[in-house]
C-alpha cells in the first residue's frame, strides 16, 4: 500500500491567506454560475483531486463511472492537480469564481477560504449527513467562532507506535507491553537510552511534527477563545523541562533538534532509536528498506495524553458556492465518501475511512498477526474519539517560530518559560492575534 501525498499537506497557509485578502475575496459570498451543462443536456461537473494520479486512476474512474451508472442526468470531469503550484492555482480559481465543483483539500489548506464564505455550509446543505462520519473528522472543516462546516471529510490517517522490540529487552522492557501515553513513552525512552549507551537512542524528538500536538495532548489550550496563541501555561512548561532533561541525559541524540520527519525515519530504520511514532504507512517503507528492523518491529496504539484522545489527519471534499451544479456535485461528494465507496479506496492504500460506519468493517476490526493488520486496528479503533488537533493558524511561520525557541530551550539557552513566552509573543505576532 502507499501513502497518498497530500496528507502532509500542512505548510504555506500563511502565503494562501494573505493572497485570499489579496485578490479580493472580502467576506462575500460567491453566487453560483449558471448552470452548466453537455452537448447531450446532461450537467456537467469537475471534481478536482491533488496528486492521485496515476497511481489511483482505475479506482478514481471506477468511482466516476459508478455514481454515473446512478445519476445519468451528471457527468464528470476528472482533474487532478499536482502538489507543487496548488495552493496559488486555488486561490487564482477562488478569486475568479472559477473553482471546480468538487475539490480535494485538507482542513489547513481549506480554511482560508472557508472564513472567506467560498463554500457551501454542508449544516445547512447536507445536515443529514453529519451523524454519518467520524465527529472530529467532520469538526475538522468548522472555522472558529463560524457557523456551520464545510467539507464532506474522505480519507483519515492516525498515528500508530512503532517500537524495536529486540531494544526493549536489551532495556528490561515487556515487548508486548508499548508505551501509550506521553509519561509512559518519556519513561521508556528513558529506559532504553540508558541501555543503549550511546549506541542507540530512546525516541527522536520529532519537535516540528509533535511539539504542538504533544501539548494539544496534554490538555494545554493552544488559543484562547479570542484566537490569541495561549500555550506558555504551567503544564506546558513542565512539558518543555522535561524535553529538556531527556535532551541533556540523551534520550535523543544531539543532532536530533533540527531534523525532519525524513531523519526519524531513516534513524529507525538504522536501529538508531527504539520508538518511532508514525502514520501506520511508514511499516511499508520500513520492510522495503530496512527488513531485519520490520522483523524486530512492534506496533502500539498512537501516544495520547491523559483524556486518551489522539490526533488525526483528515482529507475531505469542498463544494464551492461558485459551483454552477451545486446540487450535483454534492451528490458526488456524498457518493465518493459514502461507507462502501470508502471501505474500497481503504483496501488499496494505507488510509482509514471517516464514515462511523466503515469503521466497523471486519477489514479494521481483526488482525492477522502482521504487523500492519495490528496497526490498522489500532488505528481505525482511535478514530471515534480522535481529533485534528494541529490548529489551522499553526502554518509554516508560526511553526518556524515556535520550534526555534524550544530548540533553544532543549539546549540550555533559554528557560522553558522564557521560550514558550517567546514562543506565545512571537507566534501572535505573526498571525496578528
Amino acid at each position: 500500500m502507499r501513502t497518498i501525498a497530500p496528507l502532509r499537506l500542512a505548510g504555506g497557509l500563511a502565503a494562501l491567506a494573505l493572497a485570499v485578502s489579496a485578490c479580493g475575496l472580502g467576506g462575500v459570498s460567491q453566487p453560483a454560475a449558471p448552470q452548466q451543462t453537455t452537448g447531450n443536456g446532461k450537467s456537467k461537473i469537475v471534481f478536482q483531486t491533488l496528486q492521485l494520479k496515476p497511481t489511483f486512476d482505475e479506482y478514481i474512474e471506477k468511482t466516476i463511472a459508478a455514481f454515473e451508472a446512478h445519476n445519468p442526468a451528471i457527468d464528470v470531469e476528472w482533474v487532478d492537480i499536482p502538489f507543487q503550484g496548488a495552493q496559488e492555482k486555488l486561490v487564482a480559481d477562488a478569486a475568479a469564481g472559477k473553482l471546480p465543483d468538487v475539490v480535494n483539500l485538507n482542513p489547513n489548506f481549506a480554511q482560508p477560504l472557508e472564513s472567506k464564505d467560498v463554500f457551501v455550509d454542508l449544516e445547512s446543505a447536507a445536515a443529514d449527513a453529519r451523524p454519518l462520519y467520524v465527529p472530529g473528522a467532520w469538526d475538522a472543516f468548522k472555522v472558529p467562532g463560524k457557523p456551520g462546516s464545510f467539507g464532506f471529510p474522505w480519507y483519515l490517517t492516525s498515528e500508530v507506535t512503532m517500537y524495536n522490540k529486540k531494544l526493549f529487552e536489551k532495556a528490561g522492557l515487556d515487548p508486548a507491553k508499548p508505551p501509550a501515553t506521553l509519561e509512559e513513552l518519556h519513561a521508556a525512552a528513558e529506559k532504553l537510552a540508558k541501555a543503549g549507551k550511546g549506541d542507540f537512542h530512546g525516541m527522536h524528538p520529532a519537535l516540528e511534527n509533535r511539539f504542538i500536538t504533544d501539548l494539544a495532548k496534554l490538555g494545554v489550550p493552544l488559543l484562547d477563545q479570542s484566537g490569541k496563541w495561549a500555550f506558555n501555561t504551567p503544564e506546558a512548561v513542565a512539558h518543555v523541562e522535561k524535553l529538556a532533561a531527556m535532551y541533556k541525559d540523551g534520550v535523543f541524540s544531539k543532532d536530533s533538534l533540527t531534523q525532519d520527519h525524513a531523519k526519524q525515519t531513516e534513524a529507525y530504520q538504522a536501529g538508531k532509536i527504539a520508538l518511532f511514532p508514525s502514520g501506520p504507512n511508514f511499516l511499508k517503507l520500513i520492510k522495503e528498506n530496512a527488513p531485519e528492523i520490520a522483523e524486530q518491529t512492534g506496533v502500539g496504539p498512537q501516544i495520547t495524553g491523559p483524556d486518551g484522545v489522539a490526533n488525526m489527519s483528515v482529507m475531505g471534499l469542498l463544494v464551492p458556492k461558485s459551483s454552477p451544479n451545486r446540487e450535483a456535485a454534492l451528490k458526488l461528494a456524498r457518493f465518493i465518501t459514502d461507507k462502501d465507496n470508502q471501505l474500497a479506496f481503504s483496501r488499496i492504500v494505507a488510509v482509514l475511512p471517516s464514515v462511523t460506519e466503515a469503521l466497523g468493517d471486519p477489514y479494521f476490526t481483526t488482525t492477522d498477526g502482521t504487523p500492519e493488520s495490528e496497526a490498522r486496528k489500532l488505528s481505525a479503533a482511535a478514530l471515534p474519539t480522535a481529533k485534528n488537533l494541529t490548529p489551522v493558524q499553526f502554518d509554516d511561520r508560526v511553526k518556524k517560530a515556535v520550534i526555534g525557541k524550544i530548540q533553544l530551550a532543549l539546549q540550555g539557552e533559554l528557560s522553558a518559560k522564557e521560550a514558550l513566552d517567546q514562543a506565545v509573543e512571537e507566534a501572535n505576532e505573526i498571525t496578528g492575534s
